[in-house]
Formats: structure tokens, sequence, C-alpha cells
């Protein structure tokens, strides 16, 4: 079998884990040299952004991408259940929608928000995408990962797909955002996050479910979205809110009015965010358009190109004679050759790695576009 392609964000992934190397810090931070700063970042000629007691946020135009103000954009900080817009932005393509799950004991008893899963095979992978995005399943971000080939899966699915997205201060830990060591995102990361899930159109439908119905043993119950502004605030499309004591709130949101989306990213936030939420809305409305950006949300990496496969290359004929004391081995032999690697396997090999150093070296030069 020949090699297809070799993935620019599996480089990015092996040269920050084996080299220990920053994939963003050598020109600068992702989405321009003004948001590398912990401090407020606002444009100038226009009424400041209002004040908000969240320790980090942005204000971004969905559509241009341009920023329109932020405070610690890039500050890294436990992100509760905003991680689970990763989860389904990761896991919506690659799930059947119509598939039945049975979840997990593991899964039915997650601690923390639930949507109280019992452990049949009566829930479709849409109804817990609905159950995650809607009242924050816990239990649902489980269940999903099972379906999914698993935790350890799921994790490498949603950090390769942080990875691709640019978003390069998220680290997934768990599918549903709870506190873990290591674990983190950014608010810059929450809104490249929320842009890409806009784009998806089941992604949009379930943050923007209002009510729903879930199944259950006998019959079935409603469930109701805890995005409050979806409820109050005109033109709201949701994403996702999230708290622990440890990460404090976090939230990540969309609004749509007049055909323009403005995006809202708050982290660490020790009280009601909502009605700062909601003046942060008001304020990239009524700004955009009007101020220069103060940075940019980075487009994903673009999608590799296949490598040509050709037909497989005979390969030799081994020299020693197989013998019935040893069959597994000398089969073994017989299927690598006489060398141990195909000719054709090292070329394509070689291939591979140029082609992802090259993504590397141009995935690194846009970012600070």
């Amino acid at each position: 079998m020949g090699m297809k392609y070799v993935a620019p964000v599996g480089v990015l992934l092996a040269a920050t884990t084996f080299l220990g190397v920053s994939a963003h810090a050598e020109n600068g931070p992702v989405g321009g040299k003004d948001l590398g700063g912990r401090g407020l970042v606002s444009p100038a000629g226009v009424k400041a952004p209002p004040k908000t007691a969240a320790k980090s946020y942005v204000v971004a135009d969905a559509e241009t991408g341009e920023v329109l103000a932020a405070k610690d954009p890039h500050g890294r900080y436990l992100p509760a259940s905003t991680l689970k817009a990763l989860t389904a932005l990761t896991l919506i393509p690659k799930l059947d929608k119509d598939l039945k799950v049975k979840p997990s004991s593991r899964a039915v008893n997650e601690e923390g928000s639930a949507v109280g899963l019992v452990s049949k095979p009566i829930y479709t992978v849409d109804d817990l995408f609905k159950a995650l995005m809607l009242v924050s399943g816990n239990d649902c971000a489980m269940a999903l990962a099972e379906a999914n080939g698993g935790l350890a899966k799921t994790l490498r699915d949603m950090n390769t797909e942080a990875q691709r997205l640019q978003a390069f201060d998220t680290v997934a830990k768990t599918p549903s955002g709870l506190d873990k060591p290591g674990q983190s995102s950014s608010a810059y990361d929450l809104a490249l996050i929320a842009r890409a899930g806009l784009a998806n159109d089941d992604f949009q439908r379930y943050i923007s479910t209002k009510v729903d119905k879930f199944p259950a043993p006998k019959g079935y119950y409603e469930i109701g979205n805890h995005n409050k502004l979806l409820w109050r605030y005109k033109g709201m499309i949701g994403v996702k809110n999230g708290w622990t004591s440890k990460a404090l709130g976090s939230f990540v949101g969309a609004a749509r009015r007049n055909g323009h989306t403005i995006i809202v990213s708050v982290m660490r936030h020790e009280g009601y965010f909502w009605d700062e939420v909601a003046d942060l809305l008001d304020w990239g409305f009524a700004t955009r358009g009007k101020a220069v950006p103060v940075g940019r949300l980075v487009d994903p990496l673009p999608a590799p190109a296949p490598l040509p496969t050709g037909p497989a290359t005979p390969l030799a004929t081994p020299t020693r004679p197989v013998t019935s004391a040893s069959p597994a081995g000398d089969a073994a032999g017989a299927a690598s050759g006489s060398g141990g690697i195909p000719a054709v396997g090292l070329y394509a090999l070689g291939a591979g790695l140029l082609g992802g150093v090259i993504w590397l070296v141009y995935g690194i030069r846009r970012r600070s576009r």
C-alpha cells in the first residue's frame, strides 16, 4: 500500500511534541503583533469597548475575521464547557447523525452537568450533539467520544483540529471541558473555533436550538438551552457557555444583525457575565466597519493535496527457506522483503516528510497575517 498523504497538522503536532517548539512564537502572536500583550487592545478614534470583569476577551467580525478589540487574547486559561464547541466541531463530520448509541457505564456516570443518559441504545448521535450543546451534557461528551472510537482517539482528533484551525493555545485533555492539568484554551482560540463552527450547518443548528425533545426509556423529556442570551438578545445565534470552580465563567457566542455576525468570547469571569457579553456584542455591531482592526482571526490551514499513488512494486522473494518451525516469522520476512522496507515505501516516506515540512513553513508564515 502507498502513502496517500501526510497532513501538515500532523507535522505541526510532531514539531511541538518532539522538538518542544511553539508553532507560532517565531513570527509573533497569531493574528497580529498587537494581540501579544496581556492588557486591553482597542482601536483609536471610536468609543472604547465596555468594561467587563473577564480576565480575557475578544470581539471579532465573523465575516472579515477582523478583531475589533481584545484583552489578553492569547492568555491560556481553563476553558470549562466552552471546549465542547471544539468537541462538536471535531466530531460532527466524523459521525453518522442517525447512528444509534448505547452509552457505557462510564459515560452514564460522568461527573458534572449531565442530561441523564442510561445504558440503553435509545439515542442517536444527533440526540447526543443536541444535549451536548444545549444542556452541556458531560455524559454526552463521553458517549460521543466512545462512538468515535474511544477517548484517546477523540482527544487526538480534537487536538489535531485545533492545530488545523491554528488555535495553538488550545490543548484538549477531556471532551467535556472538565478541568484537567494541562488543558487550556484562549479567548482568541475560542473565537477561531466559533467562527469555524458557524460555517457548519449542523453545528449552527445545535447551538441555536432553544428547546428540544430528548429520548428517555419511556418516551422523552424536554431540554432547554443554557445560553441565556438565546432567549433575550436580538439576533443571538448561540455557541457555548461554561463554568467550573477552577475555570470560573467562560463564554463564546455569536449574534447576527443586518447581515453581519459578531463573535464575543470571554474567559475567567468571576460573576454574572451575560449583560457584559451583550454590551460587548452591541459595541461590536456599532464599531465594525468604522475602525482599524487590532488583529485578525486567521484562516484554518489548507487541506493537504493527496500525493499520487501507483501500483505496488512486487516484493523481493525471501532468500531463506520457509520451514514448519517458523511459519509466522518467515511470512513476516516475505511481506517486508529482504531489505525490511520496500524502496517505494522509502520514496513515499521521503516525499511525505518533505511535503510536511513545506506545509509547516507555510502555516508559520500565514500566522502573522
